[in-house]
């Protein structure tokens, strides 16, 4: 009996000329499994093209509310971001579809998993420490770092490779970026974004929205509703955190929103640039930030915010099944117990602007904030208050005079 593989199947070119090529050089039966992360109609046609390519069998697997649920909402109550522009969108994406990858291994009792991510690009590190830490005996095969047996060196050939296999497949050898999506954003990579110093070809690169300048020239208001961290509606209509992000990508998308342009620093040490399209992601991050700002003390927002850049590394280098990122979220989750509230906002030609956020649970005290003179508050405390809290520098600075002196 055959070994069997378990390929991640974007349904792109390179993973199907991976099919015969794994059939060709380790006689694997190859199963094929796409993991629905909110692709949409990437996945048309999937089925008959892996049959094609010589795969037993295809699987399609729907993780959009565990996706949004267990792997987005972590980093948005985080409020994790990577090198202050990058809301994560593919890297959390990938141990996602690692740990689905090992479900279909275990059911199929497969020995191996393919991917096809390049031998310079982060996804290699993060499926792979994802496949490792959920099943430490299954070999991976990662074709792109096999170069004494995968020659191909463009799309000519593994078109070309294909026709020979006698698979003819809806593809051509035009330049395009090269783009992941799923249900929290799109990415851009190549033609003119490989130069820094060039302006992006906006026109032709978006897909979820449009730029500022072509966005209308009236805002759109939208009011979101928590609980406990979790949106739980969008302009008074309940609905599932996945329908929550669908809405917000629709209305951030049509008004400029989550537009970036980022040239950040890879796992694997090089820089690339890269523009991101997160638009409803962006309004429920900000949204989320300023209900955090009526209901968190100031001590939990100060560690709040290094342990968010932390997860935001931690998701960042792939490392989501580790005791790090396990007490990370616990601390974030300890957080949340009180973000329950409601967020207005104005969308505006690549704008979010604050409306008012209200909470149940607000440490806000109007009372207190006035400057008219409270109950609460003894504008003479702070007096002492000062004395004490500038002590330090007021000791500092006599000592330095004395020795400026002694000299």
């Amino acid at each position: 009996m055959k070994k069997k593989v378990v390929l991640a199947y974007s349904g792109g070119l390179d993973t199907t000329a991976i099919i015969p090529w794994l059939i060709e050089n380790f006689d694997y039966e190859v199963i094929c499994c796409c993991v629905d992360c909110g692709q949409g109609n990437e996945l048309d046609g999937l089925e008959e093209r892996a049959k094609l390519s010589g795969a037993s069998k295809l699987y399609i697997e729907d993780i959009n509310d565990e996706f949004a649920e267990e792997y987005i909402m972590p980093c948005v109550q985080g409020g994790a971001v990577y090198e202050h522009k990058y809301l994560l969108g593919t890297s959390m994406a990938r141990p996602a579809i690692a740990k689905k990858l090992v479900e279909i291994a275990r059911k199929e009792g497969a020995s191996a998993i393919c991917h096809g991510a390049t031998g310079k690009g982060n996804d290699q590190i993060r499926f792979e420490l994802g496949i490792k830490a959920l099943a430490p005996d299954l070999d991976i095969i990662a074709p792109w770092r096999m170069t004494d047996i995968w020659k191909f060196q463009s799309r000519e050939d593994e078109i070309a490779y294909c026709h020979e296999k006698g698979i003819h497949l809806p593809f051509d050898a035009s330049s395009s970026y090269s783009r992941d999506r799923n249900l929290w954003h799109i990415s851009h990579e190549g033609l003119e974004l490989e130069d820094p110093a060039l302006t992006p070809n906006y026109e032709h690169l978006l897909v979820l929205g449009v730029t500022p300048q072509a966005a209308p020239d009236e805002e759109t208001e939208v009011t979101i509703a928590f609980e406990k961290g979790v949106p739980v509606s969008v302009n008074g209509k309940e609905m599932k955190v996945a329908d929550v992000i669908r809405t917000l990508n629709e209305l951030g998308g049509k008004n400029g929103i989550g537009i970036v342009d980022i040239v950040e620093n890879r796992v694997v040490g090089m820089k690339s640039r890269g523009v991101y399209e997160t638009p409803g992601g962006t309004i429920l991050m900000e949204a989320h930030d300023q209900l955090e700002e009526l209901v968190l003390d100031r001590a939990t927002m100060e560690v709040k915010k290094d342990i968010g850049n932390k997860l935001a590394q931690v998701v960042y280098e792939g490392k989501w099944f580790t005791p790090l990122c396990d007490a990370l979220r616990a601390f974030i989750a300890s957080t949340q117990q009180y973000v329950t509230g409601e967020v207005k906002m104005k969308l505006y030609k690549g704008n979010i602007i604050k409306a008012g956020s209200t909470s149940p649970y607000s440490l806000y005290s109007e009372s207190l904030a006035s400057f008219t003179t409270g109950d609460l508050y003894d504008h003479h405390d702070a007096s002492g208050f000062i004395t004490l809290f500038g002590l330090p520098l007021k000791v500092r600075a006599m000592k330095l005079a004395e020795a400026g002196k002694n000299k």
